[in-house]
């Protein structure tokens, strides 16, 4: 059992979010970080995450659902609408998500957050 790796893209790539994730024993990494520039394109950002073993969380719901059909050996896409997330039910919702499934589960599937939030 592998513990799921993300990487927020620079949609989602919010310090206390990254912060909160690492605090509760998550290997998460944002963008921008040593090897992704804050400019990197969507493309860029899903094949150096996927290339180090990472899924993406993203707010960017239409081009990586794109560069999930071009791409199908992704490491994983999460999907979340912005407006509908505030910072705690974000944290919360990947929080369980993380703690729930496995890295294994998740090349080439992409899923929304939404299946995590608390009820």
């Amino acid at each position: 059992m592998t513990k799921l790796r993300p990487h927020l893209d620079a949609d989602v790539s919010y310090q206390a979010l990254q912060k909160a994730l690492r605090e509760r024993g998550h290997d998460v990494t944002r963008t921008p970080t040593e090897w992704m520039p804050l400019d990197a394109s969507d493309r860029q950002q899903l094949l150096e995450a996927t290339a180090r073993g990472r899924c993406i969380l993203t707010f960017n719901i239409a081009d990586f659902v794109h560069l999930a059909r071009e791409y199908p050996e992704h490491g994983g896409i999460i999907l979340a609408h912005q407006r509908e997330w505030t910072l705690a039910a974000l944290i919360a919702a990947v929080d369980r998500l993380l703690t729930e499934t496995e890295a294994e589960m998740w090349p080439g599937q992409t899923r929304w957050l939404n299946d995590w939030r608390a009820e």
